[in-house]
């Protein structure tokens, strides 16, 4: 029942602002009440009646839920990442009293790579409405780090750097969070003075708004990374995808002394609720090659930490112990876990849905943890996902002893795969029993039409095919397709076998099915052209580009099979595909989240000078593309998007560069591989300075573009797990 005789929420003003955002006018008639909080954990009552919603609840999460719930159960509408707002509601209909409880305490969210990946540039409009998204959807523990190189500036000035050293070792914006986790320093900087200031601002703003919901934000903390110049000759050099870092050893007093000063910076900025995330060995071996290294690395954190704030709990990935499995045997994690005790460390098993280490682990020797869903790495656009398996597994985490604290969501990128987050958010409040089920009700609630039987049957296509990929290791250092892929000869002509084996593995799904799902979803735009600018839209494309990746693949490996039989490159087949990527970048131009000129006018929004401007747009254009230098491979087209303007441009001028040299390629294995690199080195400097051109000034029409495109190349469908036979032609103008 509500306390304090039924006295309005402490939460309510952030929680009625939220419900004004999201559904206009009527909100007005919305009530919010506390309920006295409980053992039973997070809970809500709601009940609607003559026009009014009243909602009780033990927090703001729990209210936001609630009315989401509503909306979703009463109204027949969910607010997703794409949804239009407000929503067009026009009264709040009548419902009998229900209640609600959180099956977990916490919703965990981010992943320090989706600052790069998503939200380097976001202003505070997108964070207004990503704080109202984590809201509805029970989020409670949101990683913040925004703005907290405005907190390594602070304690680096105190321990007597100098402003340019400081931002140097900051480098550029957009990598700041590779930064924050000691993976690298002084890369595609400095960081710019403007954005200090700006970026404290905003991070300020959010943690605030996070907090008027009673989310308990986590903050960054140190991880024994520091700037050379701070003590040269007592830091330890370790390397990390190319990148060189130095590292304190955990037992100088300098190390504690860092970590505390960091994070009193940090309190007095930011405040705190005394959760915070460091990762000492995020994908790199400890530093030291003694056994007991990484238990006095972990004693020095936990100290530093508490010399600032005696509350402090670390929230720590569990990531090293799945990526570097070699070092981190079971018997050195039980040890690193062993020295912190169990009241002061959370456990995040990051990519729990593929690779769950809370089995192998023993639930992280009692510590507290949390579930998460990674799926997405490197924020690729790629749609896919298993939607099978992951209740079920999820279900097999609560139901055993030292269930997790919470679920998280923690993605390198966002804006992707919506079906996939949805479902596991979903899990923090409901129960999912089948899911053919709730995939048919997530479709309705979507794009808010009872009657949207052709799209409920395209999802059912969708869940058939590129998300029923059960037993598929989604990463990007395996084959994700030709689209974004780096061009080469490597397999020409001897290895052909291997180039159709991982060809044909990238389609493990019924292409005929996927094309149907796609389809019904073009013919529901076609009349529908109201749901077009909503969620319809992102999901349109998202079905183009998953059919038209395959029509690559296998396009590119006919052109490939032709030319090698013919002695020379078959010019026909060669046109065939690259076509692909011009006809394909029309579709994408339609939308713009999916143009990377979107993500680069984000970027240099915040620019205030000529060279602030460079910096943020090399930033922009680099993480995306060549990732590091154009010398350095390693993480070349980690972070390949499916967007308009690369596939179109980037992306397709690469493979002509590819198809100008596999005459030579076919006659003469190897002769050309050194110049095809060159070429391609100075194809991605050329890019880095200059970015895309620009988009056409009146892009086309989505349900068109995606028709033409459905037309020229849907009849590949049945071919193209066979060998395949390219197409008579371009898609129509």
């Amino acid at each position: 029942m509500p306390s304090d005789d039924g006295a309005e929420a402490r939460w309510a003003e952030a929680v009625r602002g939220l419900a004004h955002r999201v559904a206009g006018p009527v909100a007005r008639s919305i009530r919010f009440h506390d309920l006295a909080e409980s053992t039973s954990g997070r809970h809500y009552e709601l009940s609607a009646a003559g026009g009014e919603l009243l909602i009780s609840a033990t927090d703001g999460v729990s209210a936001s839920v609630a009315f989401h719930h509503y909306l979703r159960e009463d109204c027949g509408v969910s607010v997703q990442w794409d949804t239009e707002l407000p929503l067009p509601l026009t009264s709040l209909p009548d419902t009998p009293p229900r209640r609600g409880k959180a099956y977990v305490n916490d919703g965990y969210y981010l992943n320090f790579c989706t600052f790069s990946y998503t939200m380097p540039y976001w202003d505070w409009h997108d964070w207004e409405r990503e704080i109202d998204w984590m809201a509805l959807h029970g989020i409670t523990m949101p990683l913040a780090i925004t703005g907290h190189e405005a907190a390594v500036h602070a304690a680096y000035s105190r321990l007597g750097l100098d402003d340019q050293t400081i931002r140097e070792f900051l480098g550029g914006p957009g990598y700041l969070p590779f930064q924050f986790m000691g993976c690298l320093d002084g890369f595609a900087g400095p960081m710019p003075t403007s954005w200090l200031k700006s970026h404290r601002d905003l991070g300020t703003r959010i943690v605030q708004r996070e907090r008027a919901f009673g989310m308990t934000p986590v903050l960054p903390a140190f991880t024994g990374h520091v700037p050379r110049q701070l003590a040269p000759s007592r830091v330890t050099a370790r390397r990390w995808q190319g990148f060189e870092t130095h590292v304190l050893d955990p037992s100088d007093r300098l190390y504690e002394r860092v970590g505390a000063e960091l994070t009193r910076a940090q309190i007095e900025i930011f405040g705190t609720d005394h959760l915070y995330a460091t990762d000492p060995f995020i994908e790199m071996p400890p530093a030291g090659s003694d056994p007991g290294h990484p238990a006095r690395v972990a004693a020095a954190t936990l100290a530093g930490l508490s010399a600032a704030d005696p509350q402090a709990t670390w929230l720590m990935q569990a990531w090293p112990f799945s990526y570097q499995q070699e070092f981190w045997t079971d018997d050195r994690v039980a040890a690193f876990l062993g020295a912190i005790p169990d009241e002061r460390m959370i456990v995040a098993d990051l990519w729990a849905e593929h690779d769950p280490l809370w089995r192998r682990l023993d639930r992280f020797s009692s510590k507290p943890w949390l579930w998460c869903a990674l799926l997405n790495f490197g924020g690729r656009t790629d749609p896919i996902g298993d939607l099978h398996t992951v209740p079920a597994a999820l279900d097999e985490a609560l139901v055993g002893p030292e269930p997790p604290l919470g679920i998280g969501l923690s993605m390198e990128g966002t804006r992707n795969n919506p079906v996939f987050f949805e479902l596991v958010a979903d899990r923090i409040w409901n129960r999912i029993t089948d899911v053919g089920d709730w995939l048919d009700t997530f479709v309705t609630q979507r794009y808010g039409r009872a009657s949207s039987s052709e799209l409920r049957s395209a999802w059912r296509g969708l869940s058939e095919t590129v998300y029923d990929a059960r037993g598929v290791r989604i990463f990007p250092e395996q084959f994700n397709g030709v689209l974004t892929a780096k061009p080469s000869y490597a397999r020409i002509p001897d290895d052909l076998p291997e180039l159709r084996a991982e060809v044909t593995a990238a389609l493990w799904y019924d292409p005929v099915t996927l094309a149907d799902a796609w389809d019904r979803m073009i013919g529901v735009a076609e009349r529908e052209h109201d749901l077009v600018s909503g969620p319809l839209g992102h999901d349109l494309v998202e079905a183009g580009v998953a059919f038209m990746s395959r029509v690559a693949d296998h396009l590119y490996l006919d052109a490939v099979e032709r030319s090698v039989r013919l002695g020379r490159a078959d010019r026909s087949a060669v046109t065939s595909f690259l076509r692909v990527f011009e006809d394909l970048d029309r579709m994408l131009a339609t939308r713009p989240e999916f143009t990377f000129q979107h993500w680069e006018a984000k970027a240099l929004a915040w620019s205030s000078s000529p060279e602030e401007r460079d910096i943020l747009a090399d930033n922009a254009r680099r993480i995306v593309t060549t990732w590091s230098t154009t010398t350095s491979l390693t993480l070349d087209d980690y972070a390949g998007r499916i967007w308009a303007g690369l596939v179109g441009g980037y992306y397709q001028e690469r493979w002509s560069l590819w198809a100008d040299g596999l005459n030579t390629a076919i006659s003469s294995p190897g002769a050309n591989d050194d110049e095809l690199a060159r070429r391609l080195r100075a194809r991605a400097e050329q890019f880095l300075l200059q970015g895309c051109r620009p988009l056409p000034s009146r892009p086309g029409v989505l349900a068109a573009e995606s028709r033409r495109l459905f037309d020229a190349y849907a009849g590949l469908a049945d071919r193209i797990t066979s060998p395949p036979v390219t197409p008579p032609g371009p898609a129509a103008r």
